[in-house]
């Protein structure tokens, strides 16, 4: 579809009525894992499963066009995404990377970099003095995760771009908490976009996957050959449902994120609530480049609680946000960073991204906002008393023991 029309209309019509053998409207299913030859010498479009699959093909071309890239690569998972990305650096190179990344980010980097695969250096990307003294590093790689997982922290993506641009760096953006409806970090300047189209993109939390999207052919080429060499692309059925679950990003974003901002605006005004981590709020640090770089806010924030909230007793009374690590889905999560999505991350690597034990995180999905600000402060209330009650227990052991 033509590049003159705009990216809702680009997905809704992404494989409509392309059937060459019976013009089907909806893109059939291709499951087979192998592809027969006219002739020896004569390659065909698709040979092997691994290689090339045309439902993969179309969620890739999907993508690539909503991003604004040259060529997309599907694969099986948000981290196959990233560790695509790092065949393209060698021992000796160094990776930069923001030093409240997602867990599992954290994990990878750290243990691709002990192996000796590249030098690694984690830089809180919104403090100018630390990230200029990180590029002294000469990077061959940045890798640029905005907003945050789970701080929301906001990163000036022009701005790392520029200094990459002067040592020659590859600028990576994880777009997997935006996706394309509310982010397009290849129109900023990044060269590659990766995601885990387990969340957003899909919508329907039923299929694990990842795309990396790459704004030159050359570099899509490169990706797509690692991909075919390690064997980490995405399955077909995979490819078929997060096509369809892709179709529905736009209007799903749009209601998610007027609900998360409902949420949050009720919880900044409780004193029970030490601080809403929320790029919507004007007092968000970054908040006036999130308005610059970014179509929305999003639909994921995070909630620091006030000492005295027993934060496990308030995730065990929720009854309509479900506790689980993933995000991005129709249905609301909630989520203690420090003992789920982060607990891979040593206590000291959370302290110094600011991840406290008090921190929870939320999903909002398609429920109605006030069915879920009711969940949230009746849990709270639940969650207060249980830290009163908790208080008074040590307070008077603390007093027995005394006497």
């Amino acid at each position: 579809m033509s590049e003159q029309f705009r990216p809702e209309t680009i997905i809704a019509g992404a494989g409509v009525a392309e059937d060459p053998a019976y013009n089907a409207v909806s893109p059939p299913l291709h499951l087979s894992a192998t592809y027969g030859w006219n002739d020896p010498l004569d390659k065909p479009q698709y040979d092997y499963g691994r290689s090339g699959n045309p439902s993969r093909a179309q969620l890739e071309g999907a993508l690539a066009q909503l991003e604004g890239g040259a060529r997309g690569v599907v694969v099986s998972s948000g981290m196959a995404a990233l560790d695509l990305v790092l065949n393209l650096v060698d021992p000796g190179d160094v990776v930069l990377a923001p030093h409240d990344c997602y867990g599992g980010t954290h994990r990878l980097l750290t243990a691709r970099a002990k192996r000796g695969h590249f030098e690694l250096a984690y830089v809180n990307q919104t403090n100018p003095v630390e990230l200029a003294n990180a590029f002294a590093k000469q990077p061959k790689l940045v890798l640029i995760e905005t907003p945050s997982n789970p701080l929301l922290r906001i990163t000036d993506i022009r701005a790392v771009v520029a200094l990459a641009k002067e040592c020659g760096a590859i600028t990576v953006a994880d777009n997997t908490f935006l996706s394309p409806a509310l982010q397009r970090p290849l129109a900023l300047g990044c060269d590659v976009v990766v995601h885990s189209t387990t969340k957003f993109i899909n919508g329907h939390s039923d299929v694990v996957g990842g795309a990396v999207i790459a704004k030159t052919q050359a570099l899509g080429d490169e990706l797509a050959w690692w991909a075919n060499c390690t064997g980490v692309t995405g399955a077909p059925f995979d490819s078929f449902l997060t096509l369809r679950g892709l179709r529905t990003l736009f209007p799903r974003i749009e209601r998610q994120q007027k609900t998360a901002a409902d949420v949050v605006n009720a919880l900044a005004a409780d004193d029970r609530v030490a601080q809403v981590f929320y790029p919507g709020l004007e007092k968000h640090p970054g908040h006036d480049i999130a308005k610059a770089q970014q179509a929305g806010f999003g639909a994921m924030f995070s909630v620091e609680f006030a000492e005295g909230i027993d934060v496990i007793e308030l995730l065990r009374q929720l009854n309509i946000f479900t506790i689980a690590e993933s995000l991005g889905g129709f249905e609301s999560l909630v989520c203690t960073p420090a003992t789920m999505t982060h607990a891979s991350m040593t206590q000291e690597a959370r302290e110094i991204a600011g991840i406290s034990d008090r921190l929870v995180r939320f999903s909002v999905g398609l429920e109605h906002q006030d069915d879920l600000v009711r969940d949230i402060f009746t849990a709270l209330d639940k969650a207060e008393a249980a830290g009163a009650d908790n208080v008074a227990y040590l307070s008077k052991g603390a007093a027995s023991k005394c006497a």
